[in-house]
């Protein structure tokens, strides 16, 4: 199977060094490497729409709200997402286009500040349970309670600062992007799930930024579909999502139904905070319908597989309806 149109979700392994490192010169080492794994899949005729994380990154412009607190005024979370948005896209587009060049490709790359809508009456709002950034001193975080933030003591590690978590509802800008890669760009977009923005009507507002975070993967099912992609794929550190992981009868998973997922799943073998989000991404995106050119397929696999995932070479788990 050859898929035309493919949303590759980069995971935060695509953006930092091996050992988590997000130097400036780490993060584009391990773009350049990404570059060249996404660079083969657009040789193949493929039109590619790029989504990535921004965890690292973001956890670095807390911290230096955190120390400037004293000086300047801290950022709100959702400009946050879009500073790391720009700096993402236009290291990774420098990366990619050098990567296409040499392959004598004529595409090249754009990035978008990407929003993506959310209920701002999403349960999430109401009991924010996301952590982000660094942990801190009762002392230290007391200071950004004062300034209307939520911190919670998170026992011997100090406190850590959580916020709300809405479901994505669609993305704001998929028509920008579905322009740009119908004109030829690799399109980087969505960064980190999106900028989070509400439409609730009020003071004449359309849309306007809120405090919070949305998981990247759950946005890139939404995005895929919206953009009548054949095939996801979410690209992790790991070639396969596995059952029983950490016992001796750990298994990799190879093509799987979504029927079989929902199994693995309600018998609690992925985990909420690594593998779990990504499950439920795929399973939304296969269930959500079909294509124009047939079923729509995910398949979660490591970044050096990710040419072979959307060509259809049975690389990693793929999930089919």
């Amino acid at each position: 199977m050859t898929s035309s149109r493919a949303v590759i979700a980069l995971g935060g392994n695509a953006m930092t060094g091996p050992d988590g490192s997000a130097t400036p010169g780490a993060q584009r080492t391990a773009m350049r490497e990404a570059a060249g794994h996404i660079a083969e899949v657009v040789a193949a005729g493929i039109e590619v729409v790029l989504t990535h994380g921004n965890g690292p990154q973001v956890g670095n412009l807390l911290v230096k709200n955190e120390m400037a607190a004293h000086v300047v005024p801290p950022v709100p979370l959702d400009w946050n997402v879009a500073q790391t948005q720009a700096t993402i896209a236009f290291t990774l587009a420098d990366e990619l286009d050098a990567a296409l060049a040499a392959r004598d490709l004529p595409q090249r790359t754009a990035g978008l500040i990407t929003r993506t809508l959310v209920d701002p009456d999403d349960p999430g709002f109401r009991t924010p349970s996301k952590p982000v950034g660094r942990f801190l001193p009762r002392e230290e975080a007391e200071r950004f309670v004062s300034l209307g933030q939520l911190w919670e003591d998170r026992g011997e590690k100090g406190w850590r600062r959580v916020v709300a978590s809405p479901e994505p509802k669609s993305v704001v800008d998929s028509p920008a992007i579905r322009a740009l890669a119908a004109a030829g760009f690799v399109v980087v977009c969505a960064g980190g799930g999106g900028i989070p923005v509400t439409d609730d009507g009020r003071d004449g507002e359309a849309l306007r930024g809120v405090e919070a975070v949305i998981d990247k993967d759950l946005t890139a099912a939404i995005l895929a579909g919206e953009l009548g992609a054949d095939t996801l794929v979410i690209a992790t550190d790991v070639p396969n999502v596995m059952v029983d992981f950490g016992t001796p009868s750990q298994r990799p998973l190879g093509r799987v139904t979504a029927a079989e997922i929902h199994e693995h799943a309600a018998a609690g073998q992925f985990a909420r905070g690594s593998m779990g989000p990504k499950v439920e991404a795929a399973l939304r995106f296969v269930e959500g319908g079909d294509t124009a050119t047939g079923r729509r397929r995910a398949v979660i696999t490591s970044l050096d597989h990710i040419a072979d995932a959307v060509r259809g070479d049975d690389a990693g788990t793929v999930l089919t309806a």
